[in-house]
């Protein structure tokens, strides 16, 4: 196709979503409130417990099947490289900028976990829906634009809260660390947050539940020593080495936070691929002439009202970022050249390197999905994790703020090129 009818295509989604997130803005001022910090948090409740695990559910149950399952094995290979790389230049801008201590973990979250959730969910789809759309057919193009995309959310959701949850919580400072952590406060993040922790559409109350940090340390050499040692008839024995490392393995079982990584969006996309691999589950609910298809058409009506939830919220959220656009000047122009310029030409070795190893199956739709992974911007949980942390908030708005703004740009131009590439 045409370079400029190309890059028609790219433009038309994208600017659905800046008219949706400008809706979302306005909804959010002060003048109007009708989206205001009590609106946002039920509305943020919604889509986190019911919207993002239907729509996930439906579009993986429609159109994954367990050899699209071994087809699409790159893409959770593709987005740890996107995390990975993204850390390694967010490295170089920490030690260029001289970014302060309590803002590093920030800057590598930001450089690292990209919007894997509900961009590429509005922007892929809406590029399949286009009437001159260069992926074929509208049909199939849509169903599987929708189930890469939602496979993206998934594995996106697992590698920021294991990933670059845990880059920030390295850099958390001393005096934020005085709050110990209440486990039922990750369970619903409707009790301590406003903000969802996979979609870019929330805000947290601001309240800090990290762990304090010698009280940890204390534990930790408490166990270790519990681990080498048993005492029998008042002497000391060391335990045998299976022993050990069995009981190391279980202590590190007891450490990871479950609940942090088993989002609802997460535990919609293992329903859905099950129920898309299993045979007898795709025969009872998937097609006009399965007996339990009213509960699948349910499904996908509820998956239907994420798209235009997620990003009012992402519009009415992206507000607190406009009274703060000249502070750390160096910061926020590293990360927004990261995320929009770096990554996206760095993407596009990693997934050409891949198509030419022959690492990836010839398919122009998913090869455009993989490229789009580099060129999103920051996702809008790190606002979520700096605020759990109580560090850097207000810098984390002015970021998520001037990183969406240049991606209205970016994006449309990436995925011009992407798609000229692919085809």
């Amino acid at each position: 196709m045409d370079f400029w009818k190309l890059f028609m295509v790219a433009l038309m989604p994208v600017l659905k979503v800046l008219l949706i997130t400008a809706v979302g803005t306005i909804l959010a001022i002060n003048r109007f409130n009708i989206l205001g910090e009590t609106a946002r948090k039920n509305l943020n409740t919604i889509v986190f417990f019911v919207f993002s695990p239907t729509l996930v559910c439906s579009s993986l149950a429609e159109t994954i099947t367990l050899r699209s399952v071994v087809i699409l094995w790159f893409m959770p290979v593709n987005i740890l490289l996107t995390f990975i790389i993204g850390t390694v230049l967010g490295l170089l801008i920490v030690k260029i900028s001289r970014v302060p201590h309590h803002l590093q973990g920030l800057v590598l979250g930001s450089c690292a976990a990209g919007n894997l959730g509900n961009l590429p969910i509005i922007i892929v789809p809406a590029v399949c829906k286009q009437s001159n759309s260069p992926f074929g057919d509208v049909n199939v193009c849509y169903k599987n634009a929708l189930a890469y995309a939602s496979l993206s959310m998934a594995l996106g959701s697992i590698y920021i809260w294991s990933y670059a949850y845990n880059l920030v919580r390295l850099y958390t400072p001393k005096i934020s660390n005085e709050v110990q952590v209440d486990d039922d406060s990750m369970v619903n993040p409707a009790s301590t947050t406003k903000t969802d922790p996979e979609n870019p559409s929330t805000c947290s109350t601001g309240l800090p539940i990290v762990t304090a940090e010698d009280r940890s340390q204390t534990e930790d050499r408490v166990k270790h020593f519990e681990i080498q040692c048993t005492v029998r008839d008042g002497q000391i024995e060391e335990v045998p080495k299976r022993k050990m490392i069995v009981k190391q393995l279980k202590t590190l079982v007891e450490k990871i936070n479950l609940k942090v990584l088993l989002t609802p969006s997460t535990i919609g996309a293992i329903a859905g691929l099950i129920i898309g691999v299993v045979p007898l589950f795709r025969k009872l609910l998937i097609g006009d002439k399965a007996p339990l298809r009213v509960v699948e058409e349910s499904v996908v009506m509820l998956g239907y009202a994420c798209i235009p939830a997620m990003t009012l919220l992402v519009g009415a959220n992206l507000i607190k970022g406009l009274n703060g656009l000249g502070k750390q000047l160096p910061l926020i122009v590293g990360v927004t050249v990261v995320r929009c310029i770096a990554l996206p030409v760095i993407g596009v070795g990693v997934v050409k390197g891949a198509v030419r190893f022959g690492l990836i199956h010839p398919d122009p739709l998913y090869e455009f999905l993989l490229l789009l992974q580099f060129a999103l911007p920051p996702a809008v949980s790190m606002s979520t994790m700096t605020q759990l942390f109580g560090a850097g908030e207000g810098e984390c708005s002015v970021i998520l703020f001037a990183t969406y703004s240049c991606a209205a740009v970016s994006v449309t131009l990436w995925c011009t090129f992407y798609m000229w590439l692919v085809l």
